[in-house]
């Protein structure tokens, strides 16, 4: 398909770097599209690229690769158009542009996109495959760099799902607060004294200081001090969050429960960093 600009408008755009080329990956509808325009160009001139993408496109094993994958990801291939294609590759006289090919069978599986950044784009399996044809190594580093990428994709979701996860948490732990620390007649600005107070009762168990001496520590940085945790002190948090909720609502006194909440996060973040050990491990 051509990407018209209300698709565009769904798309995410990332460069990674293979032997000194930079090449293009977008992400449409949750699929990674990587740039053959971007490969081709790193083994000719950029006005060669079009004519390596072509020239591919006609060979009778990439027809059959292509075709072939889209039966199993595309319930809208039209396979009668395929067929015919396929009939017709191997003969001098065949050519294939990626519109037509697009335009015809109804292929998803490779993309061109207008405008910025513009060119042909092809779904992972088959821009890996189209990377045998610009070079076996190329290919693999390729490879490489891409599930590179993934792997720090993987990470930062882990970081930002445990920051959302504190998050939620934090309305729980607001919630006792509210209903057994703070008296009907407070005012708002009162109101905000007592739980910035106990999200420092948090901040002291598990960080050591509170929000404002780390502010004051580095007053260079954006964000607070739980924008900069680790994933295991992420993790942690949200626990101590669920807990301490708990020990307000059994009205336990704030100096007993800071010392409650810090030898747990002591004892959370042994466990935790353990298990992080025993990872690396295998």
């Amino acid at each position: 398909m051509t990407l018209n600009q209300e698709c565009i408008n769904y798309i995410r755009m990332i460069k990674i770097n293979v032997k000194n080329n930079e090449i293009t990956i977008i992400s449409v509808e949750d699929r990674d599209y990587i740039s053959l325009t971007d490969m081709a160009n790193a083994k000719e001139s950029e006005s060669r690229a079009a004519d390596i993408i072509k020239n591919w496109l006609r060979n009778r094993y990439t027809l059959e690769f292509l075709g072939t994958w889209e039966q199993i990801n595309n319930p809208g291939f039209k396979v009668v158009e395929f067929d015919h294609f396929k009939s017709q590759a191997g003969l001098h006289s065949f050519v294939l542009s990626v519109s037509e090919w697009i335009l015809q069978t109804n292929a998803v599986g490779i993309i061109v996109k207008k405008g910025k950044y513009g060119g042909t784009y092809a779904h992972k399996d088959i821009a890996f495959e189209f990377g045998s044809a610009i070079s076996v190594p190329f290919k693999l580093y390729l490879i490489n760099e891409f599930q590179r990428l993934k792997d720090e994709e993987q990470k930062q979701l882990g970081w930002t799902a445990k920051r959302e996860l504190t998050r939620l948490n934090y309305h729980i732990h607001t919630d006792a607060i509210k209903h057994n620390l703070i008296p009907q007649e407070l005012s708002a600005s009162q109101t905000a004294i007592i739980y910035a107070n106990e999200a420092d009762v948090l901040n002291v168990a598990l960080f050591g200081i509170t929000a404002k001496q780390w502010r004051d520590a580095n007053p260079n940085l954006n964000g607070n001090i739980r924008d900069y945790a680790t994933i295991n002190e992420l993790i942690c948090l949200s626990n101590m969050e669920n807990l301490n909720a708990v020990f307000i609502n059994e009205k336990i006194h704030q100096k007993e429960r800071l010392v409650k909440l810090n030898q747990i996060a002591i004892q959370q973040m042994i466990i935790l960093q353990e298990v992080e050990s025993r990872k690396l491990l295998k």
